[in-house]
């Protein structure tokens, strides 16, 4: 049978040559802290910025001629996937050349652990390595919290399955041209918010025990549910104040940014109408109160310690944020499959955070009950509704099955690193971690570890992990299928 691309490349060239132009930009932001922060290796970030501010333009340039801007559901899913792997391979160059990595594969996983908002690293001692080096860190997972968020409007929609549908999260009595007649002015707005709460953030933290650059850093990791530190010991080396502003901060960036646009909007409550972000919230707060319980008891810890670890850990797993403020070895067994397990939920869809999102899980447990009741009443019609709207047959059967692949893609991966040598807690932690964009899993990879244990073929496969868990598994199962590429 002959093949022949369906891909509309001199399209995609052109996309990706933008998309690489605008990250040369955002290494040029990063010259000021090179410039203040000088170190051995200073060249590393300008030569980098001016390497990536090339090569975009010149794909650019080269597919000036191409009038063809038509993007298909092919081209989307092309796009979507490839673009983590194009920003990851130039967000490499600063670690390399800076030689915080010894090597490329550990310089591409630490670009890709970034854009993909994972959190996973290969450092061990950051205090050693160099301040602009840490700062582009942190800048890569603020650009991927974001990119996401604009992928999912202006792009996704073309799938069919994502986009929009799940962006919104079935808001009752909203349609999708509320938001704006126009989809990438809806992604000017949320960018608008996004940059508002980092720059907020930025200031709290900066009024406590960080200085500028400190809070900067932390502030991008924040909001992209990212989890990158400027610190070894996370943010354990900071303030109890410091600590629960990161914790508020964690929680919006948990929210769904189209509600938050809607409520800002509107000047009303509309995200508090959303059953998503209600039982979000409502997961925050009886896991939070119960492991600050067991902590306050079983731990030992004075009443405000108790409860200030265990919302800050909780969110930080709930987000798939990542964030630690100790190392828990002091901590119950069964705590940590608490955690453990939060790590797969994640927080709502249109979020930064990984994970399954909320909404899939809404609506598994409703159809489980219903189909109970099906079983009891098979001629009665029983539809799943979230948010009082009706979800189809097909919608529902299709983020069952997500979770399902979810499930099996989390097995296969932690069966490959126990294959690879990697112990049980770890292999399991590890992949769970990836998988879910949360980066601190258990095992080796908990809290302080570095994925600097793994050998070259582990670092792949989680590689791959982190790039399913971010364009949501089935973008980039469907970009691997022989029926893709088919004429």
């Amino acid at each position: 049978m002959e093949f022949k691309t369906k891909i509309n490349l001199p399209l995609v060239f052109r996309i990706e040559g933008f998309l690489v132009l605008i990250e040369g930009l955002f290494m040029l932001a990063t010259l000021p802290v090179t410039y203040i922060y000088r170190g051995l290796y200073a060249f590393s970030m300008p030569f980098s910025a001016l390497i990536t501010l090339l090569t975009g333009l010149i794909l650019i340039i080269a597919t000036r001629q191409h009038r063809d801007d038509t993007i298909k559901s092919h081209d989307g899913v092309f796009i979507v996937c490839i673009s983590w792997l194009v920003l990851s391979l130039f967000g490499a160059m600063p670690f390399l050349l800076s030689k915080s990595v010894p090597n490329f594969t550990d310089g591409f996983f630490e670009a890709m652990s970034g854009f993909t908002t994972t959190g996973a690293t290969i450092l061990t001692r950051l205090e050693t390595v160099p301040k602009d080096i840490l700062f582009w860190r942190s800048m890569t997972q603020w650009i991927g919290g974001l990119a996401i968020i604009v992928f999912s409007l202006a792009i996704l929609p073309y799938l069919g399955m994502s986009g929009m549908q799940l962006f919104v999260s079935e808001i009752n009595g909203i349609t999708y041209d509320k938001l704006h007649p126009r989809i990438m002015h809806t992604a000017r707005r949320i960018w608008f918010i996004y940059l508002f709460f980092t720059l907020l953030e930025t200031l709290l933290l900066y009024r406590g025990d960080m200085d500028f650059y400190d809070a900067l850093c932390h502030s991008m990791s924040t909001i992209s549910s990212g989890g990158f530190s400027t610190r070894t010991g996370n943010i354990g080396e900071f303030s109890n104040y410091s600590q629960v502003v990161i914790t508020v901060f964690m929680v919006l960036s948990g929210c769904n940014f189209s509600l938050l646009l809607l409520s800002l909007s509107w000047r009303s409550f509309t995200i508090l109408k959303n059953q998503e972000f209600r039982t979000f919230l409502l997961y925050i707060l009886f896991t939070g109160i119960g492991v600050g319980i067991v902590l306050l008891f079983a731990c030992h810890k004075s009443f405000g310690s108790a409860f200030r670890e265990s919302f800050f850990s909780v969110i930080s797993a709930f987000t798939t944020t990542g964030f630690f403020i100790g190392d828990n070895d002091a901590w119950p067994t069964f705590l940590y499959v608490v955690l453990f397990m939060l790590m797969f939920i994640g927080a709502c869809s249109g979020s930064t955070s990984g994970g399954i999102k909320i909404f899939r899980h809404l609506l598994f447990v409703k159809n489980s009950m219903l189909e109970l009741r099906r079983i009891i009443h098979p001629n009665a019609v029983l539809p799943v509704k979230v948010n009082g709207k009706a979800i189809s047959s097909s919608g529902v059967y299709k983020h069952t099955t997500f979770i399902f692949i979810y499930f099996l893609v989390f097995l296969i991966g932690a069966i490959i690193l126990l294959a690879l040598g990697t112990d049980f807690e770890t292999s399991i932690g590890a992949s769970v971690a990836a998988l879910s964009n949360v980066g601190t899993g258990i095992g080796e990879v908990g809290p302080g570890g570095s994925y600097y244990i793994f050998p070259t073929g582990a670092k792949w496969m989680l590689l791959l992990l982190m790039l399913l868990g971010r364009v949501e598994v089935f973008s980039l199962i469907t970009l691997l299928s022989r029926s893709f590429w088919k004429n």
